[in-house]
């Protein structure tokens, strides 16, 4: 009987999988990205991996230096900034095309994603409830039926992810809170929603995230360096 040989991975599934663990907190700004070890945990050579640090780098998630590597990219204050800002210009947009477009199951889907969130919260996975919340918005951008702004939304929760990491408060119980107020603040943008109130929705939109910016404290924490073998092993 011979051996059944599992099929590599497609540049895209590295991809993902290296996003869903940034967007998971569990590779921190600055982590260097080995491409012998990423090849080996991945099971590819290390050209596979390259094209997959390019794209990444492209999105600024990933920091590519000549003779130095790969790094999970570390935003500066400015940079963080103008995510922020650029997430007020398009997502009050986006909710109001969601509402136009959204069906009983869409909005099902953001409740069920504010119940993940909160459970994830109570349960003391700051990692999880920070990655639900980003999927909260996702969901909003991807049912929104606007192909470019949805993109860019998309990379610009990834860099979000890697600046929440950088400069959330350092105490958890502050970390705990402040993801307490996200939980509410979604369901009270769940509320205009459901309402169909697009003006209102919009409003709120503008208002959370400007509230998740003012709680950044630019003074950035020092994290060990996680294995990534045994990460994407």
């Amino acid at each position: 009987m011979s051996d059944t040989v599992t099929p590599a991975l497609s540049d895209s599934e590295m991809y993902e999988r290296v996003i869903s663990a940034i967007l998971d907190h569990r590779l921190p700004p600055g982590t260097k990205l080995v491409e012998d070890k990423l090849a080996s945990a991945f099971g590819v050579s290390r050209t596979r991996i390259r094209p997959v640090l390019v794209r990444l780098a492209n999105e600024q998630v990933v920091t590519l230096t000549p003779n130095r590597g790969a790094t999970i990219a570390q935003p500066s204050e400015q940079e963080a900034r103008e995510v922020f800002e650029a997430r007020r210009l398009i997502e009050p947009r986006l909710v109001e095309l969601f509402i136009a477009r959204a069906s009983k199951a869409d909005i099902l889907c953001l409740k069920q994603c504010i119940a993940d969130e909160d459970a994830a919260r109570l349960a003391g996975d700051m990692r999880r409830a920070i990655r639900l919340s980003g999927d909260f918005h996702l969901h909003i951008a991807e049912r929104a039926g606007h192909q470019t702004l949805g993109r860019i939304l998309r990379e610009l929760t990834s860099r979000t992810s890697l600046i929440l990491m950088t400069y959330s408060p350092a105490h958890a119980r502050e970390r705990e809170e402040a993801t307490a107020c996200g939980c509410r603040e979604h369901r009270a943008l769940l509320d205009a929603i459901t309402l169909r109130d697009a003006p209102e929705a919009a409003r709120r939109m503008h208002e959370h995230l400007t509230r998740l910016e003012s709680q950044l404290q630019f003074t950035p924490p020092t994290d060990a360096a996680p294995d990534l073998a045994a990460l994407f092993s």
